[in-house]
């Protein structure tokens, strides 16, 4: 590549991050861990969170229901890529687990990947963190009201050349109120933004439902493959104080597992979501393209680790105790055949 090629690649990225900025940067981002409470049923309060999930789930009903309405012996382009998918997931989980675990295993963990998976890319889409319902405050985010309907729904505007600072008023800027006063002539509105779609493993309740329920399956396993007392010995275990110990340390690792689960996909999302939010707000052309790019590959290792824990710590509590007998197994007959030998001598 010439000199001038790249001097003329490196002027047309400086452009477009600078236009960016002038014309199309957002206002400064509302950040907030705890999710927004969007309605409330009876004494069940709906977060966008809890919203998105819905739709996540009936977003993957619907594919299902497309690409199996017509399954043929000769399948089409779409029908491979979705066998194929599936059947490299399910050789993965078999290679893993075996055949009789893997086929009893294949349901959660693939259920877990393909809704994590599904979280996560669909978070990414433009809609989210954007529309929603505001609270109205004299500070916050300048909002358009588009009406549809009696729902009044309110986006997040672009700012430009006479709006460097983002369509936003500060609480500490001298000039608030007038600004306010300013802004409710114009017709729009004034507050905090609680948007109606949000990600939702940017929730600690998800990733901590969904790693209770990984841990609900993996006890499961455990009890009907080993029984519920001899899987019990790996955690109550009164034959000798080592014994007591080590299941204790075994009890402890089982909550730390939890908190690990919970932590780890939560922290990535999250952490991925606060980027592009300020990368929108400082510099929506290119730079923020790359981050989306590193966020489709984040979703998936997330999801590829989530599904691959269940299944390591699944095949750990169906095998730990037949492991320990296997073992008693091959060191028996070697003290018979000391004995043996002794005798003999």
């Amino acid at each position: 590549m010439s000199r001038l090629r790249v001097y003329g690649i490196a002027f047309g990225f400086i452009v477009m991050v600078v236009v960016g900025f002038i014309f199309l940067r957002g206002p400064t981002p509302h950040i907030s861990i705890k999710p927004e409470t969007i309605a409330t049923v009876g004494p069940v309060d709906v977060t966008n969170t809890m919203l998105t999930s819905w739709l996540v789930v009936a977003t993957m009903i619907i594919v299902v229901l497309l690409t199996t309405r017509k399954w043929e012996l000769v399948p089409g382009a779409v029908q491979n890529f979705v066998e194929g998918v599936v059947e490299s997931f399910y050789n993965l989980v078999v290679n893993v687990a075996g055949e009789k675990n893997g086929r009893r295993f294949f349901p959660v963990v693939a259920t877990i990947f393909f809704f994590v998976l599904a979280s996560n890319w669909l978070s990414l889409l433009p809609v989210f963190n954007v529309i929603g319902e505001v609270h109205e405050e004299e500070h916050g985010f300048v909002l358009d009201d588009s009406s549809l309907g009696s729902l009044d729904i309110y986006y997040v505007p672009f700012s430009g050349p006479g709006a460097l600072s983002g369509d936003t008023i500060e609480e500490d800027d001298p000039d608030h109120e007038a600004l306010y006063e300013e802004a409710i002539d114009q017709g729009k509105v004034v507050g905090e933004l609680f948007p109606y779609l949000r990600g939702p493993n940017t929730d600690l309740n998800t990733t901590l439902a969904l790693a209770i329920v990984s841990a609900i399956f993996v006890e499961a396993w455990g009890i009907s493959t080993l029984g519920l007392f001899p899987y019990g010995k790996k955690f109550i275990n009164f034959s000798s104080p080592i014994a007591f110990f080590v299941g204790l340390l075994e009890a402890v690792s089982e909550l730390v597992r939890l908190l690990s689960f919970t932590a780890r996909l939560f922290g990535n999302m999250f952490a991925g979501e606060v980027v592009i939010l300020m990368f929108t707000f400082m510099t929506p052309l290119l730079i923020t393209v790359i981050f989306y790019g590193l966020e489709l590959f984040v979703g998936v290792i997330q999801a590829f680790i989530f599904a691959m824990l269940t299944l390591v710590f699944g095949v750990a509590a169906v095998t730990a105790h037949n492991g320990h007998e296997e073992h008693e197994k091959h060191r028996q007959p070697e003290e018979g055949e000391g004995a043996v030998t002794e005798g003999v001598a």
